[in-house]
Parts: C-alpha cells; structure tokens; sequence
C-alpha cells in the first residue's frame, strides 16, 4: 500500500508535468459584457469564448503609461503573427467619452494594429468599464480630477482563457513582458 501512495504520487507529478499549464496569479471570471470596436461592430465576451485573449486598459490622448503599453501590444501583435500564435487582443477604452470607434481606428491605426485579432473597445459609460476593470480583472480606474483630462488606471496586461478566465498579470510597461505573454500564449495554444 505504501509503494502505491509513491506511485500515484509520482504519477500526478509526472501527468502535471506534461501538460500545458503555465504559471498563474489571477483566477477572476471576466463579466458578461457587450460593447463596440473601432469598426462600429458589436463584441461582446461570447464572441470571444473559445479563442486566448490579451487586454488591457487605456485611453487615447493619454500622455503617459498608454504609449507604452499600446506600442508593447502593437509589439506583441507582431511577434504573434511571426510564430504564428493563434489569439484575440482587445483594448478597452476607460475614457469612452471621448474615445469614439472613430477615434479608436484612428489611434490603432497610428500603431499599425491589425484589427482582425485586435479590437479597440467603447460603447459604455465611465462607470460601466470602471465596474468590468475592477471586478472582473482587479484593475484600479480613476476618474480625472477638475481641470485634469488625465485617467488614472493600472497598467497590466491580462492573459484570458477560453473559457473567460483572467488566468495571469503582466507588466504592460515592460517590453520585457511582451516575450513572457508570446512564451505563454505559445505554451496554451500549442
């Protein structure tokens, strides 16, 4: 009985081994959602079910962490389509006021994004984004202060399962992060 207990022990270690799991820090479900992408088209998180999926948080006429984080996931599309990694990005907008479906294509197409795997989304209140940042993927969004048209937000990017499972956290800043996300992406989709 004892040399049972060692084998199905190795046994468990050995199957986790040879999966395709990955290393996570997020376990949050992301919340039903319907909005609209640069295209004036309709996603909503059932067109998205089935597929990985990359998102952040930014706005247009940020002038600061939006730079960088938009040029990582332009950076992250590109590696993508170069090994053939099969996934969705999405960028939600958290000043959807003024960021318009126009405005965004025109913000993504100063990125060079591809829009057939990347969408830039508006079509809710402040509030209604607020709500999906914080609780569905534990992302801080404050309002702008008087006189200030400048957003406070976090700055990950979220790696999302197929089934709508925020599953990882990264860097958005960090282009070092790109790779980790292209690594992971590669593990989940391979």
């Amino acid at each position: 009985m004892k040399y049972l207990k060692w084998i199905l022990f190795g046994l468990v270690v050995f199957l986790a081994g040879c999966g395709s799991n990955i290393e996570t820090n997020m376990s949050e479900q992301v919340s039903d959602f319907s909005f609209t992408n640069q295209n004036q088209e309709t996603v909503e998180l059932e067109d998205l079910k089935g597929d990985w999926w990359v998102a952040d948080f930014i706005f247009t006429n940020c002038t600061t962490v939006c730079l960088p984080m938009t040029s990582n996931m332009a950076q992250l599309q590109t590696a993508m389509k170069e090994e053939g990694v099969d996934a969705q990005l999405v960028s939600f907008s958290i000043d959807p006021e003024r960021d318009t479906p126009e405005v965004l294509k025109r913000y993504g197409e100063s990125y060079d994004a591809d829009f057939s795997n990347w969408s830039f989304l508006t079509g809710y209140d402040f509030e209604t984004i607020k709500e999906l940042s914080i609780k569905s993927f534990r992302n801080l969004i404050v309002e702008a202060q008087p006189g200030n048209d400048q957003l406070t937000h976090g700055t990950k990017f979220f790696l999302i399962n197929p089934e709508g499972e925020v599953i990882k956290n990264y860097d958005g800043v960090s282009s070092d992060s790109m790779d980790q996300i292209l690594e992971d992406l590669k593990t989940v989709t391979s």
